[in-house]
């Protein structure tokens, strides 16, 4: 064929075979990175919705229940000496508990309650403006300096918002950048990095955290029906996350993505500073947010606290852990309805409503997830499936040695290559917690450093995956400053991100690791 002509090509130039020989490129076809990804996309747009998929994972429970229970296969539980066997679902009994359970399982689902009461508090402090205005307030009261550090930070605190990183603070890293003669897309990379490939770090506990806590809990119950772990068991490795993103995302975005971007050729726009109502509104939410703190250390510091253990005085395992849930929503709720008072957004009891209100609306897509969800978490309960799966899946690897730390940073790979194909996190974590939890936890291992893989494997990849949802906004934020990028330009923009992250945070997870570190309060290496 005349495409596949060889040609001569300079010996400088050239590779060992290139010294003779150079095929012609066909123009017509598609780079392989590319076309690899249009693989990984069109794989991922097959996968039912998450609704689907748990109502299928809930069925293909009942179905293995039958056919493991008919099968006779037993295991013995290694903490209790008791013999398990998997329980029919599509018996009597199995059919008679599917049909009364449903909305117990539903209402007792852990998540549900937890994520509905801090959107309360949430709803009022991103309503009322205050979020969005803390976010401005950084990036732009930064020195020049650090404007890319403060715009990765900004995006690593945004996790607070829930989704307004992504629709907020993403296009504003641009707009910064771009204020400051810079290139508009290495501040939006800036962002992404903060905002998503830093999705697992956090300054402070945010939104996701009581959701992925609750459905290892209801894991790690599968194994220990007594364990309750609070929304902070990852908050140390998490914060000190949040400083490697910080400072490693900074290094990426000025020594790798913008120089490969090169100058801005485009016009640069102005960026306007926060209005002086909006930098009182923050002065006054920041009084509230302090004095927030000192009720917080008066109702838990004292020997006799309210909030202590009222028996041992506790505070590890105490009302105010067990209740953090509620701390959050007072934390958001008071600076953000003194926020709203003063700049005027909030100016009665209608206008706090309505932002809670406004919040609770964007959870009714979560809230049916969380049905089906529920219902596959219970069912798998109820069958033991999860704990003969684990019990199993532990004497294999401990027969094959295969344990401790290249086990955990094995599943950090594991929970990176799934989040290729599925992008939300609580339906991840929903399907991986009840086989891994009380895997690793039969290996010794707690709940929190399990948790805390999983978070790491589930943020690096998000920023190359066409599969997380927000992927086709971001490509929308860049054609505004280059008209030809397209998602090959996020991917090669970012994919510098995914990889130096991933070496840094596995490095960052065994270091913690061989010094025993405790994960979060309560949350230590190694079970109890």
């Amino acid at each position: 064929m005349a495409d596949q002509e060889p040609v001569k090509e300079d010996v400088k130039k050239a590779g060992l075979f290139g010294r003779f020989f150079k095929w012609k490129k066909d123009p017509t076809k598609r780079p392989f990175s590319l076309r690899a990804l249009d693989i990984i996309e069109k794989i991922g747009n097959k996968l039912p919705h998450p609704v689907t998929l748990f109502a299928i994972f809930a069925l293909l429970t009942l179905i293995f229940s039958y056919i493991i229970n008919r099968m006779g296969v037993t295991a013995v539980h290694p903490g209790t000496g008791e013999t398990i066997r998997v329980i029919n679902l599509l018996s009597g009994d199995g059919f008679r508990f599917i049909w009364s359970s449903a909305t117990d399982n539903f209402v007792n689902f852990p998540p549900l309650g937890i994520v509905l009461v801090a959107m309360i508090g949430v709803g009022v402090a991103e309503g009322s403006g205050l979020l969005t205005a803390l976010l401005r307030h950084l990036v732009t009261a930064a020195p020049k300096r650090l404007i890319t550090a403060a715009v990765v930070a900004a995006g690593v605190l945004s996790h607070l918002a829930s989704s307004a990183g992504y629709v907020i603070l993403i296009p504003l890293g641009a707009m910064v950048f771009a204020a400051v003669k810079r290139h508009p897309l290495a501040g939006l990379a800036a962002a992404f990095c903060g905002v998503s490939a830093g999705f697992g770090a956090n300054f402070l506990i945010g939104t996701i955290d009581p959701i992925l806590s609750g459905l290892t809990e209801s894991a790690a119950n599968i194994i220990d029906p007594d364990m309750h772990l609070s929304a902070a068991i990852n908050v140390y490795f998490m914060m000190a996350s949040a400083f490697m993103v910080t400072i490693l995302g900074t290094w990426i975005t000025e020594k790798f993505v913008e120089p490969r971007l090169g100058e801005y050729e485009g016009e640069l726009e102005k960026f306007d500073t926060i209005a002086a109502n909006e930098q009182k509104g923050l002065r006054w939410a920041g009084i509230a947010a302090l004095f927030t703190v000192a009720l917080f250390l008066v109702l838990t510091v004292p020997h006799n606290a309210l909030l202590r253990d009222p028996v041992t005085h506790s505070i590890l395992k105490s009302p105010f852990m067990t209740g953090l849930i509620t701390g959050i929503l007072v934390f958001f709720f008071i600076p953000g309805m003194v926020y709203g008072i003063v700049v005027g957004t909030v100016k009665n009891d209608k206008d706090a409503i309505k932002h809670m209100t406004n919040s609770m609306k964007g959870l009714s897509s979560y809230i049916v997830l969380v049905f089906f969800a529920a219902q596959f978490v219970f069912y798998f309960k109820k069958s033991k499936i999860g704990v003969m799966i684990a019990i199993k899946g532990a004497e294999l690897l401990e027969s094959i040695g295969f344990t401790g730390i290249g086990l955990v940073v094995a599943f950090v790979f594991v929970s990176a290559f799934i989040n290729l194909f599925m992008g939300s996190a609580s339906a991840k974590w929903a399907i991986m917690a009840p086989i891994f939890v009380p895997m690793f936890m039969l290996l010794g291992y707690h709940p929190a450093i399990t948790q805390a893989a999983f978070r790491i494997g589930d943020s690096v990849t998000n920023v190359i995956t066409p599969m997380m949802s927000y992927f086709a906004l971001i490509v929308a934020f860049a054609q505004k400053y280059d008209e030809k990028a397209g998602l090959g330009t996020i991917i090669a923009t970012m994919l510098p991100y995914t990889v130096f992250l991933t070496i840094a945070w596995i490095i960052l997870l065994v270091i913690w690791m061989l010094l025993g570190l405790p994960i979060g309060p309560g949350a230590p290496i190694y079970m109890p």
